[in-house]
């Protein structure tokens, strides 16, 4: 089995490289890649030598010996982890995305990812398309639309009051779902250029932050039960404390390797609670499919073709921020 993968580079390129693989183990299946999205994340591997891309959406074109799940033909996609170790406490409690030995992007499988035509993975590791949700909508999800779907459904009642922080490739998948949901959305964001843009997302209230330092004089009609933060940089979570309602929970998603301060002692006092999460369970990402295909939820896309010259003009128009508002990446481009 060979294939067609680009890497990144240490100039920071990406090019093409290849892929190969001498036999297809049991438990294995090969998607034919159709489509890939383009995730903040990647821009962090972009100088490394190793295959880029871990949002995809293909077509299974062959299945080892012990797969029950799949046939060829099968639309699946894959995500940020590859595969857990199913024994540790973890995977046996149905939290596997923590699982201390599972196979991530950018840490392992280093030769294969979803900028490419081929992949070859655990069945157990791939996720069935629902028919109702185009390729170049779900490959965004397999990531983005995990990432921000989880903590809704762990932490997000209906009956709250959401607000989103940033309008970029996860934040207005979050608005999405929060108001397919059923819950009050508002967003905050730096100026006014996305405020219709949120609206026509679901958002009930829209506020600009820019040059504001004390959030109480923002006007926030009622105070925000949950606040998600989707922003690519860290934010001042203490300028937020003023909308926040009492025992209201803060979930940062942004990627960062920065420190986050916190008013510690009004933190205690008021109840609130910060929570840490990632990814989605096996069980989830297949729920998040569901539910974004029953729901008409799907990502706002500029398409580009998956060749050198498209990748590193989607990679270009990303690290300048003027993606609106996930990057797909296909063959039939």
């Amino acid at each position: 089995m060979q294939g067609i993968t680009y890497h990144g580079s240490k100039s920071g390129k990406v090019v093409q490289s290849s892929l190969t693989r001498q036999k297809l183990e049991p438990d294995e299946a090969v998607v034919q890649v159709t489509h890939s999205g383009l995730c903040g994340t990647d821009l962090h591997y972009l100088t490394q030598n190793i295959a880029l891309g871990h949002e995809a959406v293909g077509i299974v074109k062959a299945v080892g010996t012990s797969c029950k799940l799949l046939k060829e033909g099968d639309r699946v996609g894959w995500g940020y982890e590859h595969k857990s170790c199913g024994v540790c406490d973890q995977c046996l409690s149905g939290s596997d995305r923590y699982c201390l030995k599972a196979s991530m992007y950018g840490k392992s499988d280093l030769d294969q990812g979803s900028f490419s035509n081929i992949g070859v993975w655990k069945e157990r590791w791939l996720f069935r398309i629902p028919d109702g949700l185009k390729s170049e909508y779900a490959a965004p999800l397999m990531c983005g639309g995990a990432t921000v779907f989880t903590p809704l459904i762990e932490y997000v009642r209906p009956i709250d009051r959401v607000g989103i922080v940033g309008i970029g490739g996860l934040g207005h998948l979050a608005i999405q779902f929060a108001a397919k949901m059923g819950c009050d959305v508002v967003v905050f964001s730096g100026t006014e250029s996305k405020r219709e843009e949120a609206l026509s997302l679901g958002a009930k209230e829209f506020y600009a932050t820019k040059g504001v330092e004390d959030f109480s004089k923002l006007g926030v009609s009622k105070p925000v039960d949950r606040l998600i933060i989707t922003t690519s940089a860290l934010v001042n979570i203490k300028q937020y404390y003023s909308i926040l309602a009492q025992e209201a929970t803060i979930i940062p998603l942004t990627v960062s390797g920065d420190d986050v301060t916190i008013p510690h002692q009004e933190t205690l006092l008021r109840g609130i609670k910060i929570v840490g999460t990632i990814l989605a369970t096996r069980y989830m990402q297949n729920k998040m499919l569901e539910f974004a295909d029953r729901n008409n939820v799907y990502p706002w896309v500029e398409k580009f073709p998956m060749t050198e010259r498209g990748i590193n003009e989607a990679v270009q128009k990303l690290k300048d921020g003027n993606m609106r508002y996930r990057g797909v990446l296909s063959w039939e481009y």
